[in-house]
């Protein structure tokens, strides 16, 4: 049944005809806007302009890639310092100066050892502290000597201690002088003296 109130034109066309309600009325010019991009307000399909935002919008820095902040430069030079000092310590140590001899000290008991018994006499060198060896020998008054004996110094110890001990025999007195002789490395001699005394 057809409309006593549609036109009777031949061109009449329902497309034509229903065309505004696709596209829709005009956007008012109060209407929000629907989204933000920025300092970029977009109002309604496909309609843009390029107001100011309602906000201050700043870049701010880039974040710094992971492995490169600042600290990791710190903790590497401090290990790198660390090693450095370890490694001067251990070259110093094995390429360094040698031991050397401070002081030479000999001594024993001044009144002797008893009848038919021996005289302990300690000799004592005082070093530098560095490893090394010590090559001495003793000799004594009554016209002997040791052959050339050594001692092992490890680092850290700064005294060595060497003994001779002299036996005495018989009746009689005998007073007696041992003399200690620093060989190597070079740090002179020293000597005591004491008396063997058995009455009987």
């Amino acid at each position: 049944m057809s409309d006593p109130h549609a036109p009777q034109d031949d061109d009449y066309s329902a497309t034509v005809l229903g065309s505004h309600w696709f596209s829709g009325p005009p956007p008012p010019a109060d209407a929000a806007p629907d989204r933000v991009e920025g300092a970029v307000l977009r109002f309604g399909p496909g309609v843009t302009a390029a107001l100011p935002a309602p906000f201050p919008v700043q870049a701010g820095p880039a974040p710094a890639p992971p492995g490169r902040r600042g600290g990791g430069w710190r903790r590497y030079t401090l290990a790198a310092v660390v090693l450095a000092g370890v490694l001067a310590y251990l070259g110093w140590q094995r390429f360094g100066p040698g031991i050397e001899v401070r002081e030479v000290a000999v001594s024993a008991d001044p009144r002797g050892p008893g009848c038919d018994a021996a005289a302990d006499v300690v000799g004592v060198v005082r070093t530098n502290g560095r490893a090394g060896t010590l090559t001495y020998r003793w000799v004594r008054s009554d016209g002997t000597r040791s052959e050339e004996l050594t001692e092992r110094v490890p680092a850290g110890r700064r005294e060595a201690t060497l003994h001779l001990m002299w036996t005495f025999r018989g009746t009689g007195s005998y007073p007696a002088r041992a003399e200690l002789q620093l060989l190597s490395p070079a740090g002179g001699t020293a000597a005591t003296e004491f008396t063997y005394a058995c009455p009987r």
